[in-house]
């Protein structure tokens, strides 16, 4: 597979990785994340404690020991509810790596995701994350990333949606593939889509 943006190559994984993303409402909704592997270990974390505290058009994504690697941030003003990526904790004013913003095709919930600097590296998410079935493409149409309802293996039980599964092929990384969730979960409602302004109820992945 062609290479992929690198937020950092210490989340690229030579083989199929499986992570485990724990939705964390602290006090209103879209608090935190906090991410594991198969083993328990913890992976990534995001942390906000309230509106007052960060503004909410801007969200960090941490590793384990709290490093800032990726700051997602929405681009004012715009249409299509454009975001923009930026490495570490963006307070630098560094330009943006990367842009998402809602793709206008009819009857599909979809986002573009553009890569700069990086001709020909773009990437589309079509699916629902509203109910946690989604799929990231790269150009050539190949899936590079899932994100999917996890089912309890003792019990074959499927979870809430504040546990969800996050499906990365090899060697994509894992802080983006992360990054493009945290948009995900801004942009997009538990019960409702939104779609160019107005809106709907979510309809079933493909």
């Amino acid at each position: 597979m062609k290479a992929s943006l690198v937020v950092d190559d210490g989340f690229i994984y030579e083989e199929e990785k499986l992570l485990t993303v724990l939705k964390t409402s602290l006090f209103f909704a879209n608090d935190g994340f906090t991410v594991y592997d198969c083993n328990g270990q913890l992976v990534f974390r995001v942390d906000s404690y309230g509106p007052d505290t960060r503004d909410r058009g801007e969200v960090v994504l941490m590793d384990a020991q709290g490093r800032c690697l990726l700051t997602v941030r929405r681009k004012r003003p715009s249409l299509h509810h454009r975001w923009e990526g930026y490495m570490g904790d963006g307070s630098d004013a560094k330009k943006p790596v990367f842009s998402v913003r809602r793709s206008s095709i009819i009857g599909r919930c979809s986002v573009a995701v553009e890569v700069y600097g990086n001709p020909g590296e773009e990437y589309q998410i079509e699916g629902n994350f509203g109910q946690r079935s989604c799929s990231i493409f790269d150009a050539e149409k190949k899936v590079v990333a899932e994100i999917r309802r996890k089912v309890d293996s003792s019990t074959n039980v499927v979870l809430g949606k504040d546990v969800f599964s996050l499906c990365l092929k090899p060697g994509f990384d894992g802080a983006f593939a992360m990054g493009l969730v945290l948009i995900l979960d801004q942009t997009s409602g538990d019960d409702y889509v939104e779609n160019d302004g107005t809106d709907v109820q979510p309809t079933a992945a493909d």
